[in-house]
């Protein structure tokens, strides 16, 4: 069995920046084991699988350890597949995944995720969170993620997070956040529990990230950076229940994977 497979750097404009994350292009659904296997074996932050035709596709993310609700790279990447591989003139693309349908859309090689919007609850701080940055956060905030506020962008690019304690945590991931200098705010993403020390570029924390900001602000549009070593570029717009999420990418590879029976 071939499956085609295509890599591609997610939230970026140029090679080797962004988030890289596989698409593998199935024409039935394997079994989980063997989806969580093909994976493992990319052993990128996400790997996305889609099926369909027509617009229309199922959509499923999963990362080295476990599936996933939620995965904005690794949609973003599916919709670059689909536009530029499998249906190149189609202008919006429709996946139908864990977290209802998810439309991606695209005006030149600008790609805008139609995502959930995701509020957060004020909390205390768990110890193995404070210890696990290694810094006290300034607020706190709990949804799928922990969302973890500091003063300034310094305090984001300084932590050396103990991702072993990070791990012990609760919630599946840490959000990092504060404002930006040359841009409204900018972040980072540790997701250890789940196989990810350190995510580059995660457009499922934004869901999140936008209505803090909105409601901290009075703002509804936002440029945002993610800090990671290979760094990531988002536009974020909140409306409603819902947040667009924009950005670009680039392929780095395209090939196929071989299942021999």
């Amino acid at each position: 069995m071939r499956i085609p497979l295509y890599q591609i750097d997610a939230f970026t404009d140029r090679l080797f920046r962004g988030n890289p994350a596989a698409v593998c292009v199935l024409d039935h659904w394997l079994e989980d084991s063997v989806l969580q296997a093909i994976a493992a074996e990319n052993n990128l932050s996400e790997t996305a699988f889609l099926i369909g035709r027509n617009g229309q596709y199922a959509l499923r993310w999963f990362t080295p350890k476990v599936e996933v609700d939620l995965c904005g790279h690794a949609t973003l990447a599916s919709a670059y597949a689909v536009f530029r591989h499998l249906e190149p003139s189609l202008t919006e693309v429709a996946f139908d995944s864990r977290s209802g349908e998810l439309r991606v859309s695209r005006t030149g090689d600008l790609m805008t995720l139609d995502f959930p919007a995701i509020n957060g609850q004020r909390c205390t701080c768990p110890m193995q969170l404070s210890e696990g940055l290694g810094r006290e956060p300034l607020e706190v905030w709990s949804a799928a993620k922990y969302l973890c506020v500091f003063a300034e962008e310094d305090d984001i690019r300084a932590l050396q997070p103990d991702f072993s304690r990070l791990a012990e945590l609760e919630l599946m991931g840490v959000i990092a956040t504060a404002p930006g200098r040359s841009v409204d705010f900018v972040s980072r993403m540790f997701a250890p529990r789940v196989g990810i020390p350190e995510d580059p570029v995660t457009g499922s924390a934004h869901c999140m990230l936008a209505t803090y900001w909105a409601a901290r602000t009075g703002k509804t549009l936002f440029n945002a950076k993610q800090l990671s070593s290979r760094g990531g570029d988002l536009g974020c717009e909140l409306r409603g229940d819902r947040v667009l999420i924009s950005g670009r990418a680039v392929q780095y590879l395209r090939g196929e994977i071989l299942l021999i029976p």
